[in-house]
């Protein structure tokens, strides 16, 4: 029924939608800029002038300290359940 709707078949449907949510995901990602590599979640980075991101092993390549240093959260960050201290009876 999917492929008479469409006029494709159900693998190059899925596949078609794989493409598409892979490039959406590395269109936000952020690289180093010197090495074009996705830094890890947990790795720290630096951000120089101009928005320049430098993994934390490209940073000894580079002589100027950095605008400021972060590390990488994890992309569930904030989408976490949290448990609350219930108050005293």
């Amino acid at each position: 029924m999917l492929k008479t709707l469409l006029g494709i078949s159900e693998p190059d449907l899925e596949r078609e939608l794989l493409r598409k949510g892979v490039g959406a995901r590395e269109a936000r990602r952020r690289h180093c800029s010197d090495c074009g590599r996705t830094p890890l979640v947990g790795e720290r980075v630096h951000e120089y002038a101009r928005g320049a991101v430098v993994c934390e092993l490209c940073r000894p390549r580079r002589r100027n300290p950095p605008d400021g240093t972060h590390v990488v959260p994890h992309t569930e960050r904030g989408q976490t359940v949290r448990l609350r201290v219930r108050a005293a009876a």
